[in-house]
């Protein structure tokens, strides 16, 4: 059997300098061919657009008002709402570019997918923002039981949270200071 020996592809390769030339310092920075450079740029470029793209939908969201951007409540809550269970997802509507339509922003809307296999779905995700069909009790109690104030599960795609209770208040709170 015959054995085949990898050699390793090096973008940066060291140049040898030439006996008695001024490039003997090691401390040189290593070169790279032309076409390297603009392969390594171009990589540089697009991760660069995919760390701002990744940013947008967080610019999306309302703002706070000054004294709500102060409060740790509602900032673990917009958080959370935010980031962790990502509500805006399913309960903002989209333009036809797929960005969020901030006038609607976590104000209901219909859901752009279905299930694979038949189940009970909805489709439609409703307004949350100020919470219009609970108080406040009544979304803690949701949140940490995932189960609404009539006792019935809400049906899929909305998962059944097991907020802890301290979580679960700051989405509340958060939730219903949108209202506002």
């Amino acid at each position: 059997m015959k054995r085949t020996s990898f050699r390793p592809l090096h973008p940066l390769r060291r140049t040898r300098p030439a006996a008695g030339s001024r490039q003997s310092d090691p401390a040189l920075p290593l070169s790279m061919k032309t076409k390297t450079r603009s392969t390594l740029a171009a990589l540089g470029a697009f991760w660069l657009t995919v760390a701002a793209a990744s940013a947008a939908p967080a610019a999306a969201a309302p703002a706070l008002g000054a004294a709500q951007n102060q409060d740790p409540l509602l900032l673990r809550g917009r958080y959370l709402v935010e980031h962790v269970g990502l509500c805006a997802d399913c309960h903002s509507p989209r333009n036809e570019k797929g960005e969020f339509v901030r006038a609607l922003w976590l104000k209901g809307a219909a859901l752009p997918f279905q299930p694979t296999v038949p189940m009970p779905w909805s489709p439609v995700a409703p307004p949350i923002a100020g919470l219009p069909t609970m108080n406040l009790e009544q979304a803690v109690a949701f949140l940490r039981t995932g189960k609404r104030p009539d006792g019935t599960e809400p049906r899929p795609p909305m998962p059944q949270f097991r907020f802890s209770t301290d979580d679960a208040i700051a989405v509340a709170a958060y939730l219903k200071s949108l209202g506002k």
